[in-house]
């Protein structure tokens, strides 16, 4: 690190913090040399992640993307715009723990699916219709006879 006022590499750090979220310190150093002061700030370089869509090509991994889609998914239905971001956070942080920084978007996709699955079954089954690109009416079906079937029972007291 060098003075910004006069070239120096001696310095010494008089107050450091870290930001409220953690993602940033900020230091505030002393140059040893002319004395005066200045501000720096360390944080971690975010590693891009590549989504691989169906015909091959790569993109950017884009959060608001995400959002889009489960927002379209949850219209109308009991889920809160915070509870969309928290869906979208669960699902990078997924992304981000991999070992790649490659990812398919069909595996997105997937990680989207059981999010909504676990909050709101509409909203699942309007992404999965999407998503799965059901041919018929069948297909359609199947896939609602699914999640009936999974539902679990509730037991009535005698």
């Amino acid at each position: 690190m060098k003075c910004p006022y006069c070239g120096s590499v001696k310095q010494k750090v008089v107050d450091k913090r870290e930001s409220p979220d953690l993602t940033s310190t900020r230091r505030r150093r002393e140059c040893l040399d002319c004395t005066k002061r200045f501000t720096t700030y360390e944080r971690i370089e975010d590693v891009e992640i590549i989504v691989i869509k169906k015909d091959g090509s790569r993109l950017a991994f884009d959060r608001a993307k995400v959002l889009r889609g489960i927002t379209r998914s949850c219209q109308k239905r009991p889920v809160t715009y915070e509870e969309m971001k928290e869906i979208v956070d669960r699902i990078e942080i997924a992304v981000r723990k991999r070992d790649s920084v490659e990812i398919k978007s069909s595996q997105i996709g997937t990680l989207v699916m059981r999010e909504l699955k676990k909050k709101d079954k509409v909203s699942y089954i309007r992404f999965a219709s999407v998503y799965k690109d059901f041919a018929d009416l069948e297909e359609f079906e199947e896939e609602v006879t699914k999640l009936i079937r999974k539902k679990p029972s509730v037991k009535k007291k005698e």
